[in-house]
């Protein structure tokens, strides 16, 4: 990320120096003490792998998983981005031409407080681009990126510096760790394998991200529907085809499901365990599906606590949702 962001977003001071450039340091890797030439001091990671207070956008597309991957195509590398630099102590020197680059290890990804600011390759990042930041890849380049867990696979175009953790290997944009499922823990192992663009060159088997398998309902839960996939994060309440009103709040949402019998069902089997508490249980209509709303909770910290008793008692996904 570009210096400017971290003197205003954190008001600490962090020169880098480079040959004849400069470059920047994502700020969980920035501290006063590392503001000194020659000395490195590392923040112990935050729980969840991204930054600081960092995480997904208020208002993120309706389908993240459509958003395109990266098309791999020849571009010019930049020379100032790809100049040797130093941080935090450590020496990098970039890439200046392609070579093979095949690794494992620990990605983490980066969100809403860097919407729109500028990368180090100097374009605006776009946390529902398909990008990736990188030490030592040139800028800019392309890669694949694959979850070894669960074989989900995207294409990520490397425009920006970073991870400065010698326990990763590779930041992501938000949209990237999504599609690869690694959103919600903020961290997790994958793959990264270099593209080579220069005319002529071999390209990259394709790969085919496998349809996750539905799991079997716990015993009593509804049945003859499948579970629609439910976004992994969600902070609005959406638009509903019913006239009912609904309050202010926050909501834990359950299920997704194209029959309304099967709402109803999971609706009625969570009153009975008495896993609603106090607040109202229904399913809501929206856009051919029904919705398993609980709410609404005095706090958010009740509805997390709520969320976390049924997916403990039920197996099933419960998020927090507000209106």
């Amino acid at each position: 990320m570009s210096l400017p962001r971290y003197l205003i977003a954190l008001a600490i001071p962090l020169w880098l120096s480079a040959c004849g450039g400069s470059t920047s340091v994502k700020p969980e890797s920035a501290t006063p003490a590392a503001s000194k030439p020659g000395t490195s001091t590392t923040a112990p990671p935050k729980r969840g792998g991204y930054y600081l207070d960092d995480g997904p956008g208020d208002n993120p597309p309706a389908d993240i998983d459509a958003i395109p991957d990266a098309v791999p195509r020849a571009e010019a590398l930049l020379p100032r981005a790809n100049r040797p630099y130093i941080a935090l102590g450590v020496s990098y020197k970039p890439m200046t031409e392609y070579q093979p680059y095949k690794q494992r290890g620990i990605a983490s990804w980066y969100g809403r407080r860097y919407h729109g600011q500028k990368t180090s390759s100097g374009e605006i990042y776009d946390m529902y681009g398909m990008t990736g930041a990188h030490t030592t890849l040139p800028l800019p380049s392309y890669v694949r990126v694959t979850n070894p867990d669960n074989g989900r696979s995207v294409i990520v175009r490397i425009n920006d510096r970073g991870p400065f953790h010698s326990d990763r290997i590779i930041d992501l944009s938000y949209a990237a760790a999504y599609k690869l499922r690694l959103s919600e823990k903020g961290s997790g192992l994958v793959d990264v394998e270099a593209i080579d663009t220069r005319p002529g060159a071999k390209p990259l088997p394709s790969v085919v991200t496998p349809t996750p398998a539905v799991p079997t309902p716990p015993p009593g839960a509804p049945v003859a529907d499948t579970p629609l996939p439910q976004p992994i994060t969600a902070n609005a309440l959406p638009q509903v085809d019913n006239t009912a009103s609904i309050a202010s709040g926050d909501y834990v949402q359950v299920g997704a499901f194209k029959l309304q019998s099967n709402a109803d069902a999971l609706s009625s089997r969570i009153r009975e365990q008495g896993l609603a508490g106090n607040v109202a249980t229904q399913s809501w209509y929206n856009n051919g599906t029904y919705r398993v709303l609980l709410g609404p909770y005095s706090s958010r910290a009740e509805a997390d606590r709520a969320a976390a008793n049924i997916k403990q008692t039920l197996g099933t996904t419960a998020i927090v949702i507000r209106k």
